[in-house]
């Protein structure tokens, strides 16, 4: 049983990863269900010839599920190039219901998302999209849409199905933890031959220098900035045109600088903090981050949604300030090597990056915060910056770009520990166990309340699909 309920955990994980990140494909008909098969039928002859074309094969409340919207959704998950080995027409079938069942009740419990947070996420897809494939046209054409309100219309449909079904979801799961003891008992249940093997791991160190413009060129930008500000605001100049033109973000700059956020938005405190404080139509004096100086223009305040502009403009940094951080770092390596300092101490001493030099410079984990890093899991630039050092190596200086256009940095490295692939241990793997045995704590609380709730929702399966071994008892005896 607890096998079982692992496997049918990763399946359930699998098809919402896949199913959330398709942001088209799937028909979602609002419909107030009846109590009978035959109370189903719909008046208009134009929509009673569709479901006969068409069929529906499941009301889950509200919701109806056409049978062109699992075909549909199978073909959208090939065509993304995602795997369909393991999921037949039952399974997304089955998925798509417990989709519309969370989506139900979230309107039941109030658990709403506004129509501007939907139609902000929908202007994001858009925008993707378009900047995927070079223009609107080609959007509508590849999936098969006459004009863009149709289209947008059917997005928005989609995005707050999925939208509420997460919100649902989370609100089931969200005061949900585990204690030492629970994590205890998880792990000794489970058999011996059965407890999961993790793969080879590193634990990996890094003391970073990173090179800055002198004022002159920090002042430089500042007043470059101040000037495209002023013709924008005096002279009606277009700060789209001015982001493409001269912008130094590689995220924003084909888009004119555009980003919608909230402040959930994972950008920098500095950033949301001063455009979270401008009006509709207002410009930001420049101010600094990590990336360099910035403008914000703001074009809509959607209640907590913000559209806006960006310009960054990165100062240069001359030759002879990398080439000293470069010196800087081969002397701390001598040093290292030569036992005056541990790799910890310096790190410690001369690292100028904050959130691992306290650390002993030790890297953690983004998924986890974990400090072992599994290397099949890597990222694949992390990982070719270590992949050749030797246990006790300390590479030469490496220079990292940033991937949103900020200034390099440099850093020398170390694998402080490796792990060889094993057998899972209590006392070594108790971060992974945790995770392990909280996501099984989840699992069944989602259980226990989609059994619940398939009782008190009308649910109508059409007869073709009821001999579907669904995972949920949607076929109510």
């Amino acid at each position: 049983m607890r096998q079982y309920k692992r496997t049918n955990l990763r399946f359930m994980e699998k098809m919402s990863k896949i199913l959330f990140a398709l942001a088209f494909g799937v028909t979602v008909c609002g419909l107030q269900a009846q109590d009978t098969d035959e109370a189903i039928a719909i008046d208009s002859t134009k929509a009673a010839n569709r479901v006969k074309l068409d069929g529906i094969a499941a009301v889950i409340g509200d919701y109806v599920i056409l049978d062109s919207d699992v075909e549909k959704t199978l073909i959208d998950l090939k065509s993304q190039g995602a795997s369909t080995k393991d999921i037949t027409k039952c399974s997304l079938l089955g998925k798509l219901m417990e989709d519309r069942l969370y989506a139900h009740q979230a309107v039941q419990d109030s658990l709403l998302v506004s129509d501007d947070q939907v139609n902000a996420q929908s202007d994001r897809q858009i925008q993707q999209l378009v900047a995927q494939v070079g223009s609107m046209e080609k959007v509508l054409k590849f999936y098969k849409k006459t004009d863009v309100e149709s289209f947008r219309t059917e997005l928005f449909e989609i995005n707050k199905l999925r939208m509420l079904s997460e919100k649902m979801q989370g609100k089931i799961v969200e005061e949900i933890e585990v204690t030492p003891e629970e994590v205890r008992q998880f792990f000794s249940k489970i058999p011996e031959n059965e407890r999961p093997v993790f793969g080879a791991e590193l634990e990996i160190a890094q003391i970073v220098k990173q090179p800055t413009a002198p004022e002159e060129e920090k002042l430089k930008v500042i007043n470059r900035l101040k000037q495209i500000k002023q013709d924008v605001e005096e002279n009606d100049a277009s700060f789209n045109v001015k982001a493409i033109l001269y912008s130094q973000d590689p995220g924003s700059k084909s888009k004119g600088g555009f980003y919608s956020m909230t402040r959930e938005t994972p950008f920098v405190k500095e950033f949301k903090d001063v455009a979270f404080s401008l009006q509709e139509g207002e410009i930001s004096e420049p101010f600094e981050t990590d990336f360099g100086y910035h403008i914000i223009y703001i074009e809509k305040i959607r209640g907590q949604e913000l559209d806006l502009r960006h310009i960054l403009l990165i100062p240069e940094i001359p030759q002879s300030a990398i080439d000293n951080a470069v010196k800087e770092l081969d002397t701390i390596r001598q040093q290292i090597l030569d036992g005056k300092y541990t790799f910890a101490e310096a790190a410690l001493n001369f690292s100028e990056e904050k959130e691992t030099k306290f650390d002993g410079g030790l890297l953690r984990n983004p998924i986890n915060f974990d400090s072992r890093f599994e290397l099949t899991k890597m990222d694949p630039t992390l990982y070719n910056q270590v992949r050749n050092l030797k246990d006790g190596e300390i590479s030469r200086p490496i220079r990292e770009n940033s991937e949103r256009g900020g200034p390099p940095k440099f850093k020398i490295m170390k694998i402080s520990n490796r792990y060889d692939e094993h057998k899972a241990d209590f006392a070594k793997d108790y971060l992974k166990i945790q995770e392990l045995a909280l996501r099984e704590k989840q699992f069944n609380a989602i259980k226990e309340w989609m059994d619940e709730h398939i009782k008190d929702t009308y649910i109508h399966v059409n007869s073709e699909n009821r001999n579907c071994n669904f995972a949920n008892n949607w076929v109510k005896e």
